[in-house]
């Protein structure tokens, strides 16, 4: 019933992204929507592609989500994986003296370690003070991201010609283990050309598997979860309340500070620009998470589907259709994506119908009334 809802919500976003594909050049949308449909599949290369833009976002999802299996609703982790972005890079560029291994790995941690930080301040405020982790959520969204901006001019990593963040060196960044030259294909002059995707999506893959076994296999996560549904029966069973529900904003907050770190330190030349923005792959991870119904390994699909779709989106130009029609397309199939949960609900009624379950409850309270 679960997975149903999903593929409800995946095939209405497409039928409207159909509907939009003939209003805007009707003579070319059946070719458009076999695009939408098997773009990402169409080489080795388009599907590199896809694994490297599914990897910050499988990490935002599983932030959302891992935080939506507690009772939290983590809407910071665009400031997470900001925060996350920058210590990495920052790390990456300053710490450049040490051995390749030692300074990739020193950025990770960085990444994690902002991100946990950039949690653990909407978390305590929740815990100790009762402030909705939403709105203190948003606050810290803002902060990041305009904290980030000054902290890049000011430490030295700062490009003044292009605006952004300097290259990452290239000791620091993820080795490859050979995936960009697996997902590559030969262009018409003869030469390869390698994807951008690396180790990262494996580390992703990693995540998404440690976080299912300590929400579904641990006495830890069975805490977190009692912590975030219902803290009076968790501190009546002796759980401390307030400890879990910071953990679990700080354990959401290292996972979207790892995307961050994962996305600087892939080695396609990523950067952050000094603009007032907030970054798109923490909002991208909240549809990701609600399609994936805030299970790890569902969250890991949803997520490589949703970069699929962006990337075969990308090819539809060769279509002649503007860009802002491919980004429209998306954000309807992300929307219908965000219903997920609603659509379960509603399966869940109809077949508690078809099977007789609500007649019979209703019997059976007919007949105690008499």
């Amino acid at each position: 019933m679960n997975a149903l809802s999903s593929i409800l919500a995946i095939v209405a976003g497409l039928v409207a992204g159909f509907i939009i594909l003939l209003v805007s050049n009707a003579s070319q949308a059946l070719g458009g929507f076999k695009t939408i449909l098997t773009g990402g599949f169409s080489d080795m290369f388009n599907l590199g592609q896809v694994l490297y833009y599914a990897t910050p976002i499988i990490m935002t999802g599983l932030s959302v989500g891992f935080a939506g299996k507690t009772g939290l609703f983590n809407i910071g982790a665009s400031g997470q994986f900001t925060c996350g972005m920058y210590a990495s890079i920052l790390v990456a560029i300053k710490c450049s003296f040490l051995p390749n291994p030692l300074q990739c790995l020193a950025a990770l941690l960085a990444g994690v370690l902002a991100g946990a930080i950039w949690g653990f301040i909407p978390g305590i405020l929740k815990a100790l003070r009762n402030v909705h982790e939403v709105i203190a959520c948003i606050m810290m969204n803002y902060i990041g991201m305009y904290l980030v901006n000054h902290l890049i001019k000011v430490t030295g990593i700062y490009d003044q010609l292009k605006n952004m963040t300097m290259r990452v060196p290239t000791g620091a960044n993820l080795p490859s283990l050979g995936l960009n030259s697996l997902f590559s294909t030969a262009t018409e002059q003869g030469s390869v050309r390698p994807s951008s995707v690396g180790s990262g999506i494996l580390i992703a893959i990693i995540a998404c598997i440690l976080m299912y076994i300590i929400l579904e296999k641990t006495k830890f996560g069975y805490e977190l979860k009692s912590c975030g549904f219902n803290r009076e029966a968790a501190r009546y069973a002796g759980i401390n309340e307030n400890r879990g529900v910071i953990l679990s904003m700080v354990i959401a907050g290292a996972l979207s500070g790892l995307g961050g770190a994962l996305l600087a330190l892939a080695g396609a030349g990523r950067g952050i620009a000094v603009v007032e923005v907030l970054a798109g792959e923490g909002f991208q991870g909240i549809p990701v998470a609600l399609l994936g119904l805030y299970n790890p390994i569902g969250i890991l699909f949803s997520g490589i589907l949703v970069a699929y779709l962006t990337q075969s989106g990308f090819l539809l130009q060769r279509l002649n259709f503007a860009p802002e029609i491919i980004e429209i397309i998306v954000s309807i199939i992300i929307y219908f994506s965000a219903l997920a949960l609603l659509l379960k609900g509603v399966i869940k009624v109809f077949f508690q119908e078809k099977d007789g379950t609500g007649d019979a409850n209703k019997e059976d309270g007919d007949g105690g009334d008499g």
